[in-house]
């Protein structure tokens, strides 16, 4: 804490009283995930713990420190941010899948040395019981100790830390959810009389939302409340302030859920556990509830969280909402194209945030509007390259010859939505941004395209989509895809397009494909559609077959488009990709607007 209780303003004196704490409770070394109580991606304000310690504020990444060293792990997608925001005079960085990039366990290790005694604090309820299982594996063989302390350290230290957000939350109806919150439940509970469980868990937020069908704006991007849940086969119960949530929601669940203050989690988790069974899923349960069940006499079942695939699973209805949400996305994203280029041929500058203004402007224009997905990335030329690029820059003018990536995504009621699109600044591009964008745009359809046998899981999807790049020399440090919620979250499971997705697809889920390239200096590329899983027949042998369909309808720069690198099969899959747009768009769309989209969707003939 500062001098007179004064906020801590820099890096250094935040490591310092940092670490006077941990000598005060006896640690050698603490951590701070990035994740918060709810295991959330996107934190509330005043739950970016880590950001304010260390100064970076990637949505992922973990912070160590021990009595000398601090350490902050970044993935690929925030090297350069990580390099830009961090002060690497008091912390290292870690580029995690670099050589000689330590991971967290191995820094660890080397804090330890040869001591035969380290111990680790950490929160437990910011580690989910996979990592904490991960950590007593790593460290089973040395002194070190993993330590659960009460209270997270960071808190009382950071004093200037903002309220917490506290919502209106309210009901969806039951025209936009496609089933009503006692039939989910009754679902549930069902699945947990089958699994001879007695009590489930509900931690994170989109969770108890889907469960409940309602929706709030505590979190940025996501609509959703700060709540626990917990479903027994006979009860439910959940645990937030209910003052705020409005009386039609609260109606539409009485008789069916016991409502409790948000404090009361902790002690009821541990009376209700007592002599019981509880399913506990080790992804999406925090160390802190694993403990408060044994603690209170329980038994802990370990197995896949029901309400996961539940979720991810879409119903007719939430697919129509879905459709509808991102057919108004791709309208926006087109239109904000269309202005850009009116802009540049009557040769008004455009910076980043000018364009990151009009295409949010269109998107507002849209019937059912309820916010961003994400934070806007518009990165031209060099910035295009971090991958998460969330602040675009009022200075950057958008320069001919440039690449401009742009990825975005909004809320509607009834669909979220995500798309990226990598555009060329000006009218002549170099044979080398055009071989990669090619190479890129080939990636994507050759997965838009696959057609796959039931139980394949999204690595193996990973791999068809990368093989024609690596061909190249050409990969991308990001998965391939991810799951994406029903007016939820942008990014959620078990689905997803990656080499540790071993989650098989199901009709019913939506997944992005999003292959890109990137190089530091030169810029980056990303192609990102959102796609339904769905089944393409059965063959004689009872095989179910699956593909996907697109949600996105948005097209790639022609300018960037080396046609005759592409196959007859992609030639043909983007002809009929066009055709679709043209029929879903440009009748909506002004005069001008529709003369643009049919000029841009031109398949050259002599290709």
């Amino acid at each position: 804490m500062g001098a007179g209780n004064q906020p801590l303003t820099t890096t250094q004196a935040k490591l310092r009283a940092l670490r006077s704490v941990m000598v005060d409770v006896g640690l050698d070394a603490y951590l701070v995930p990035s994740v918060d109580e709810h295991i959330n991606e996107y934190l509330p304000e005043n739950k970016q713990r880590r950001a304010w310690v260390s100064g970076f504020t990637g949505s992922a990444g973990d912070f160590v420190i021990g009595k000398s060293e601090a350490w902050v792990f970044a993935d690929s997608r925030y090297y350069e941010q990580a390099d830009s925001e961090v002060d690497t005079e008091q912390i290292h960085i870690s580029k995690l899948g670099l050589e000689e990039h330590p991971g967290l366990t191995e820094v660890v290790k080397k804090m330890a040395g040869d001591a035969s005694s380290f111990e680790l604090g950490f929160d437990p309820f910011t580690l989910t019981v996979l990592q904490f299982q991960s950590f007593q594996k790593a460290f089973k063989s040395t002194g070190i100790q993993l330590v659960p302390i009460a209270g997270n350290l960071i808190d009382p230290l950071w004093q200037d830390a903002p309220a917490a957000t506290l919502s209106t939350v309210f009901a969806l109806p039951e025209e936009l959810t496609g089933q009503s919150a006692a039939d989910k439940i009754a679902a549930v509970q069902a699945k947990l009389k089958a699994l001879k469980a007695d009590l489930l868990p509900l931690t994170k937020l989109d969770q108890v939302a889907w469960l409940l069908n309602w929706r709030g704006q505590d979190i940025p991007y996501n609509p959703l409340f700060t709540a626990y849940a917990l479903i027994t086969p006979e009860a439910a119960h959940l645990f937030m302030d209910t003052s705020r949530v409005k009386p039609e929601a609260l109606n539409a669940i009485e008789g069916l859920v016991t409502c409790h203050p948000y404090p009361a989690y902790a002690e009821t988790l541990k009376f209700l556990s007592a002599g019981k069974n509880a399913l506990i899923d080790p992804k999406h349960t925090t160390e802190g509830s694993l403990r408060l069940i044994q603690d209170g006499g329980g038994q802990i079942q370990e197995g896949e969280h029901p309400v996961e695939l539940m979720k991810a699973i879409k119903n007719p209805v939430e697919i129509a909402g879905m459709k509808a949400a991102n057919l108004k996305a791709s309208r926006g994203k087109i239109r904000a194209w269309a202005w850009l280029d009116a802009q540049l041929k009557t040769g008004n500058p455009v910076t980043e945030v000018d364009f990151q203004q009009a295409i949010e402007r269109f998107y507002a224009e849209e019937e059912g509007f309820f916010g961003l997905s994400f934070n806007t990335i518009a990165g031209a030329g060099a910035n295009g390259s971090i991958v998460h690029y969330g602040t675009p820059n009022p200075n950057k003018r958008l320069e001919p010859g440039e690449l401009f990536l742009i990825d975005s995504g909004c809320q509607f009621m009834g669909g979220t939505t995500d798309d990226t699109r990598t555009l060329l600044v000006g009218d002549t591009a170099t044979p080398t941004q055009k071989l990669r964008y090619t190479e890129v745009l080939k990636a994507h359809i050759n997965c838009a395209k696959q057609q796959f046998p039931k139980g394949t899981d999204g690595a193996r999807l990973d791999g068809i989509t990368r093989a024609t790049l690596w061909q190249q020399g050409l990969d991308y440090g990001h998965g391939t895809g991810h799951g994406v919620g029903a007016f939820l979250n942008v990014h959620e499971g078990p689905n997803g397009i990656h080499k540790l997705a071993h989650k098989p697809l199901e009709p019913g889920m939506i997944t992005s494909i999003e292959p890109g390239f990137y190089e530091p200096g030169w810029g980056g590329i990303r192609l990102e559609n959102l796609y339904l899983t769905v089944q393409r027949g059965e063959d004689a042998q009872g095989q179910r077959w699956f593909g996907f369909e697109s949600l996105t309808y948005i097209p790639f720069d022609p300018k960037l488009i080396d046609w005759g690198l592409l196959e007859p099969a992609q030639k043909e899959w983007l002809a009929q990709y066009y055709c679709d747009i043209l029929s879903l768009l440009v009748h909506t769309l002004s005069p001008e607007e529709g003369q643009w989209l049919q000029a841009i969707c031109q398949i050259p003939t002599s290709s």
